[in-house]
């Protein structure tokens, strides 16, 4: 069905994450995802999906490091433990509010997302029960998954038809995998468009890893921004626009686990 050529963790949400050669899979995803976010005194987990209020997240980067520990490069160059008082103090410096960074997911934390202005960025429905907040964005407010950082599905993949596919719709856009903020990506060898969207409610085995696939991925805001090297880039979103492909990324499916095992790329 295709191999994976790269394997992608995001120790803080919305925050640049590291590339891994291999990671131990458990009913939570990937070991080390997700596992802290940075959140407000108002109950918002931080979601670069608001890029106003919290796009600044994405200059920075999360990782862990020999001993596990995970550690937060901010935009100058500098490395400060989550366990440091100090990255609160830095966090709320870079965003311009109180912030701070918890691994507990608060009962009612607060999801917030931007709501594209043109026509067809969401379901009317959804459009329609927008607000617009104090920074002047219209945005709709919803909760992460129970108990985690995820919006849903604990694991994201993206194939590399599906990105090959939005190039020919849209060629001056950069359709670089990692704007999607993959775990997975997964070369389907030259397959055809969209190959996963065969792929829900099967069953695809990475490793010794089984995972369920369960819906395709809404798409969102995040691909268009600047990640680390990549500029902003308005790209996945004109593809969209330019050809009808639905309200979802289109480049790959939510997928969920059960039990415990370590998954590994491909060299």
């Amino acid at each position: 069905m295709g191999t994976v050529t790269a394997l992608y963790r995001y120790p803080v949400k919305s925050m640049l994450g590291e590339a891994v050669i291999a990671v131990a899979v458990t009913e939570g995803g990937l070991s080390g995802d997700r596992v802290y976010a940075v959140l407000d005194e108002t109950g918002a987990v931080g979601s670069a999906k608001h890029p106003r209020k919290w796009g600044a997240l994405l200059r920075c980067q999360s990782r862990l490091d020999e001993s596990g520990v995970v550690r937060v490069v901010l935009p100058d160059g500098t490395a400060v433990s989550v366990e440091d008082p100090d990255l609160d103090l830095r966090l709320s410096k870079l965003l311009g509010r109180q912030v701070f960074v918890s691994a507990a997911v608060p009962e009612h934390g607060r999801l917030e997302r931007a709501v594209p202005a043109y026509e067809g960025g969401v379901p009317e429905v959804v459009r329609e029960s927008a607000a617009v907040d104090d920074t002047g964005e219209s945005i709709t407010t919803g909760s992460v998954a129970p108990g985690t950082f995820f919006d849903f599905g604990q694991v994201h993949l993206v194939t590399t038809a599906a990105l090959a596919r939005m190039r020919t719709v849209y060629p001056a856009g950069d359709f670089d995998a990692r704007r999607f903020r993959p775990n997975l990506v997964v070369d389907t060898h030259g397959g055809p468009g969209f190959p996963e969207d065969a792929w829900l409610g099967s069953r695809l085995r990475v490793g010794e890893a089984l995972f369920r696939v369960v819906v395709p991925t809404p798409r969102c805001v995040i691909p268009t921004l600047g990640h680390d090297d990549l500029p902003p880039d308005p790209g996945p979103h004109r593809a969209h626009r330019r050809r009808d492909l639905g309200y979802r990324e289109r480049a790959g499916p939510a997928v969920r686990r059960g039990g415990q095992h370590r998954g590994r790329r491909r060299p």
